[in-house]
């Protein structure tokens, strides 16, 4: 099979499109021919600089694809059907396989390319907003980098729960495509200082809770940005800021920050993430949601793919298909 490897961590230069072995149907897994491959900001830092669990090395977290055959003892899936599947890494590959338990049928009414955005996405948006951040309705809510894979599906769920949704985004034209995902309140980070952009259009009073995926200064205007006992869901690194954020105002106001890691979870917690993930599924399936697919790769331009989400100007996922 194809796929996209390296023998080192870099940019994304060090990409190579070569054969390599198909991956070996294992007891209890599914193997499963790739068509699309949703890239996520925690493959581009591994392949900067992660661990090569093989070498060459198949970076990639997410993919979605047909079944084309299952091992023994797997009873929820069967050769043929379309699937989503997330992984520890390969997914930048023609052919996946993974355990059952990381695999979900995509439900009529959604496409292959709409189910590769899903778990992983809607998944973690969802447990910042509600298992971890415990939004309720009437509540506001602040996501930064509101453009991104999350950010798109925080402020849709955040919407849809009934709480006022407050964005940040690197430009007036991101915004405003943002307000048809249903943000309420737009805040360009470039022109505008966020946090005080928030106070203002809160009275003084600032947000419930803040979804973070980029940490750094960001969270620091995170902090600054929230009410007297609000509440941060800090989800990432996208800034790739070296010096540690200084978080120590957060106790002035009696806040909290939760690190929240959707893979761990997985891990942990299977039997509630597995079937949420499927719900979310269901809700993109019924037009509830919406998965923004911003541009698509084919795999061989697995560089290219890579430098166009670090140049920040995609909207939503980008995809790569075999």
């Amino acid at each position: 099979m194809k796929a996209a490897v390296y023998d080192h961590v870099g940019g994304p230069e060090v990409f190579r499109y070569e054969d390599v072995a198909e991956p070996e149907l294992r007891k209890g897994s599914v193997r499963i021919d790739v068509k699309a491959i949703a890239i996520q900001g925690g493959d581009l830092l591994h392949r900067q600089g992660g661990v090569l669990a093989t070498t060459p090395h198949i970076v990639g977290y997410q993919a979605a694809g047909i079944v084309r055959d299952v091992a023994e003892g797997v009873t929820r899936v069967t050769p043929g059907q379309r699937v989503v599947a997330t992984m520890g890494f390969g997914s930048h590959a023609e052919v996946v396989c993974v355990p059952e338990q990381s695999v979900w049928v995509i439900p009529d009414g959604a496409s292959l390319e709409e189910g590769a955005g899903v778990p992983i996405e809607f998944g973690t948006a969802h447990d910042c907003l509600f298992e971890f951040g415990h939004l309720q309705a009437g509540e506001h809510v602040l996501i930064q980098a509101g453009a991104g894979g999350v950010g798109l599906a925080a402020i849709q769920l955040a919407k849809a729960a009934g709480a006022t949704v407050y964005a940040t985004a690197s430009s007036d034209e991101r915004l405003e495509k943002l307000k048809n995902y249903g943000l309420d309140h737009a805040i360009n980070y470039v022109s505008t200082d966020p946090a005080k952009a928030v106070m203002e259009l809160t009275n003084g009073k600032g947000v419930n809770l803040v979804v973070d995926p980029v940490g750094g200064k960001t969270l620091e205007a995170s902090v600054a940005s929230l009410a007297y006992r609000g509440r941060i869901s800090w989800v990432g690194r996208a800034g790739r800021e070296p010096q540690p954020p200084e978080i120590w105002p957060i106790m002035q106001k009696n806040a909290s920050i939760t690190g929240v890691f959707l893979g761990a979870e997985m891990g942990v917690n299977g039997h509630r993430t597995h079937p949420l993930i499927g719900s979310l599924l269901n809700r993109v399936a019924s037009r509830e949601l919406t998965v923004v697919i911003d541009k698509v790769f084919h795999l061989a331009e697995a560089a290219d793919a890579h430098r166009y989400i670090e140049s920040r100007q995609a909207f939503g996922r980008v995809l790569m298909t075999p």
